[in-house]
């Protein structure tokens, strides 16, 4: 049983994407998701620090879905909602803000 999320994105700046994407991102402590290519729980591992690959999944121009992936089995099924973003996720955004104009408000 493969899970999925049913709910929009939460849009956090000003760029909206409409269509499918995938980021790599590390797996968290207490993941309960499965990865939709062989099945498998996607697990946190402290030593290992495993990737995931986390996709937005779009039907036309609206959200669908959310799938998980092991990033090899990401690869391994070659790549179904475009190249993986690597980009690593600014954890704190504040100082983000802080150190980018474009990102400060009024």
């Amino acid at each position: 049983m493969s899970m999925t999320t049913e709910a929009p994105p939460t849009v956090t700046d000003q760029k909206c994407s409409t269509h499918s994407r995938a980021v790599q991102r590390d797996i968290e402590p207490g993941s309960i998701v499965e990865c939709i290519s062989c099945g498998e729980r996607i697990k946190f591992q402290a030593k290992i620090r495993p990737k995931q690959v986390i996709c937005n999944v779009y039907k036309g121009k609206n959200w669908d879905r959310v799938e998980h992936f092991h990033a090899p089995c990401y690869s391994e099924a070659g790549e179904p909602h475009g190249p993986v973003d690597t980009t690593p996720v600014v954890k704190v955004r504040r100082v983000a803000a802080k150190n980018n104009p474009a990102m400060q408000g009024s």
